[in-house]
C-alpha cells in the first residue's frame, strides 16, 4: 500500500514540478538558478536533519551521493532548457525513451539482450512518437519525424533522460547503502554548491535572478515542495522496487504532462499527444517488465 501511495505522488509530483520549472522559465529566470534555488530550500530543511542524523555515513555513500547530485544538477538544468523551448505535452512523452536507452545500455554493458516483448516495446514507443509529432496537413510523416529529433528542446530532453537514467543507478546504489531519508538528504544538500559553481559559468546577472525570486517566490516555493515530494518517493519507490521497474511506473507521469500543458500553456493537439504519450507509455512498460 506504501509503495503504491509512493508511486502515484510519485507520478504526480513529477509533471507538476515541469508546469513550476516552464513558468519559471518563461519569466526569464536562469535554469541553473532555478534548480540552486530548489536545492537551497531543500537544504535549509535538511541541513538540520543532516547534524542529527544517527546513521552513519561512509564514504561510498558520500562518493556515489556526489556523483548523482552532480547528474542531477546538470540533467535538471539542461530540462529546463528543455521546457523554455518546447512544449511539456512534447517533452513528458519523450521521457517514454528512457526505456530505450536502458534497453541499448545493457547490450554493450552486460550483454543483455532484448527479448521480442522488448523490441515491440521499442516499436511502440517510436510509432507513439508518430502521434505525438506536430506536422503540417500536406508535411510528409517522415519529414515531420526528423524535425521531431532535430528540434532543440528535443535534443536537450534526450541529454537529461542520459543522465537521469544514470542518477538513477548511483542513486540505487546509494540506498543500498544506507537508507532512503539518507539519500534525499544528501541529494538535497549536495545540489547546493554544486549549482552554485556551474552559476559561476552562467551569464545571467545575480541580481536580475534574485528579482525573479521577489516577484516569483511563490512559484519557486511550490517548485520547491514538489520536487521534494518527487524526489523523497523516487528513493522510498528504489528502496522497496527495482530500478527498471519504478521507472516504468513512472512514464504514467507523461499522460499528466500532457493534460498539464493543455492546462496551463493552452499547448495544442491534446487529444493526438495523449494517445501518443499512452501507446509510448505501454512500450515503456513492456520494455521493462518483458523486454529483457
Amino acid at each position: 500500500m506504501q509503495t503504491a501511495l509512493f508511486v502515484v505522488v510519485r507520478i504526480l509530483a513529477n509533471p507538476v514540478s515541469n508546469v513550476f520549472q516552464k513558468q519559471l522559465a518563461e519569466r526569464s529566470a536562469s535554469p541553473i538558478f532555478i534548480i540552486g534555488s530548489v536545492h537551497a530550500c531543500l537544504a535549509l530543511v535538511c541541513a538540520p536533519l543532516l547534524l542529527f542524523y544517527a546513521a552513519p555515513i561512509t564514504h561510498d555513500v558520500w562518493l556515489n551521493m556526489l556523483i548523482a547530485a552532480t547528474l542531477a544538477v546538470s540533467g535538471n538544468t539542461l530540462l529546463v532548457y528543455a521546457l523554455r523551448s518546447a512544449d511539456l505535452s512534447i517533452l513528458g512523452p519523450v521521457n517514454a525513451y528512457k526505456s530505450v536507452i536502458g534497453l541499448i545500455l545493457a547490450i554493450f554493458l552486460i550483454g543483455e539482450y532484448p527479448s521480442a516483448a522488448g523490441i515491440a516495446g521499442v516499436l511502440l514507443i517510436v510509432a507513439g512518437s508518430y502521434v505525438v509529432v506536430d506536422r503540417q496537413v500536406d508535411q510528409p510523416a517522415r519529414n515531420a519525424f526528423v524535425l521531431f529529433f532535430r528540434e532543440r528542446g528535443v535534443q536537450l530532453r534526450f541529454a537529461a533522460l542520459f543522465l537521469a537514467a544514470a542518477e538513477a543507478v548511483f542513486l540505487k546504489r546509494a540506498i543500498v547503502l544506507s537508507s532512503p531519508g539518507t539519500v534525499f538528504i544528501l541529494w538535497s544538500i549536495l545540489g547546493v554548491p554544486l549549482a552554485a559553481v556551474a552559476f559561476l559559468t552562467d551569464r545571467a546577472p545575480l541580481a536580475r535572478q534574485l528579482e525573479t525570486v521577489r516577484c516569483f517566490w511563490t512559484t519557486y516555493l511550490a517548485l520547491a515542495v514538489t520536487t521534494g515530494l518527487m524526489q523523497m518517493t523516487t528513493v522510498l519507490t528504489f528502496g522497496r522496487l527495482q530500478v527498471g521497474y519504478s521507472l516504468a511506473l513512472f512514464q504514467l507521469s507523461t499522460i499528466v504532462s500532457v493534460l498539464l500543458g493543455h492546462r496551463y500553456f493552452r499547448e495544442k493537439n491534446v487529444r493526438k499527444r495523449l494517445a501518443g504519450s499512452m501507446v509510448m507509455t505501454a512500450g515503456a512498460i513492456m520494455i521493462v517488465v518483458l523486454g529483457s
